[in-house]
């Protein structure tokens, strides 16, 4: 099997006829061999720039590179890609290996040689007894990887992955997001996959690109991005944040100064704020700690929802602000109706400029 190739996006943009721009001007690069993830709500123009790279859209303006080669006027068999979409379009009444051998087929293979090829790549997905199964016999997450084997009997450099575990449940996605990542890392491949999902980015990706509005506004590690958003969208979007909007006041080293009408705080400086600026200030519930922290405020007690290992507390502030804490269960988050006293470390704060969020829960929390 052929290993992975990178993908240029260079300077692509995807106007459709009627005028609308789905993909703005976008330069990336997604290594060879790598795990990339593209990461946006619906409608951001995620599956568009899947479909440009597998040659089903061409750019309006730009070009697409696999392995250094411009694919321009190349179709989709003509790449070296392979696509699995949201339903996987398995053929019900061939049994198993197959379906996964279907593609040899088309291309001239001889029976005997495609078996080879499904039995090799059905064990590389542990699906090795399963051959001879239909698949309305196996499991959401074993049609699943058959899907897989499909897609990597062609032999692709890149495979890309449009939303392919929507349809599973909870606990078959999270094990398929392990199964997903065990089979890039056997195969060497490139994996571009794209999801809303911010649980399967942060899991499965060496990056991550986070897009809005057919703009990608950061690229990086699955902890740079989570700890060190970029954009509010990016810090909205990514997990879940206490937001406080405000004004800069001072800005002292990486770190700016941020007058809020919750109080004055201090967090961090990543894109340059100056004095007077309009910004966000963002703190993950987690980083927020009781009667502790260089930044303090006052709160009481108005639900306390438990999920397992940890206690999501939602606060009520003086000033009317809803904030969210999160803390490990034990005896001691035991915390009353009365009001106590919450804080946060100012390096575990970033202050960003005014922009987009990508929900509208924190619009109590970002009044002024």
């Amino acid at each position: 099997m052929e290993r992975g190739k990178d993908v240029v996006l260079d300077g692509v943009e995807i106007t459709y006829p009627n005028g609308f721009t789905a993909v703005h001007e976008t330069h990336l690069k997604v290594e060879a061999g790598e795990f990339f993830s593209i990461l946006g709500p619906s409608g951001c123009g995620k599956t568009t720039i899947l479909r440009s790279v597998s040659g089903f859209v061409e750019p309006s303006r730009g070009r697409v590179l696999i392995g250094g080669e411009d694919q321009r006027g190349k179709g989709p068999n003509a790449r070296p890609t392979a696509l699995i979409f949201q339903n996987l379009a398995l053929f019900p009444l061939m049994p198993v290996w197959e379906n996964v051998a279907f593609g040899l087929e088309a291309r001239g293979v001889g029976k005997r040689a495609r078996r080879e090829k499904a039995d090799e790549l059905l064990q590389l997905v542990a699906l090795g007894d399963q051959a001879e199964k239909k698949p309305s016999e196996l499991s959401g997450g074993q049609r699943q990887r058959v899907a897989i084997a499909r897609a990597l009997a062609v032999g692709p450099s890149v495979l890309l992955l449009d939303e392919p575990l929507s349809a599973l449940d909870l606990k078959l996605r999270q094990h398929m997001r392990a199964e997903l990542r065990a089979i890039q890392k056997k195969t060497g491949v490139t994996f571009i996959y794209i999801t809303h999902d911010q649980g399967e980015a942060l899991t499965m990706s060496d990056r991550i690109a986070v897009m809005n509005a057919g703009r990608i506004e950061q690229v990086g590690g699955a902890d740079e991005i989570y700890s060190s958003p970029h954009t509010a969208f990016a810090a909205s979007f990514v997990g879940e944040a206490n937001q406080f909007r405000g004004r800069v006041t001072a800005v002292t080293g990486d770190y700016a100064h941020i007058k809020t009408a919750h109080g004055q705080f201090i967090g961090r400086n990543p894109v340059g704020l100056r004095d007077g600026d309009e910004a966000i200030l963002f703190i993950r519930p987690e980083a927020m700690v009781l009667d502790a922290g260089d930044n303090q405020m006052m709160a009481r007690m108005e639900r306390r929802d438990l999920e397992g290992a940890f206690v999501n507390m939602m606060l009520r502030t003086p000033t009317g602000a809803q904030i969210t804490v999160c803390v490990p269960n034990t005896s001691a988050t035991q915390i009353s109706a009365d009001a106590a006293q919450f804080g946060f470390r100012s390096e575990d704060a970033v202050v960003l400029p005014e922009g987009p969020l990508a929900r509208t829960g924190g619009e109590e929390l970002a009044a002024q």
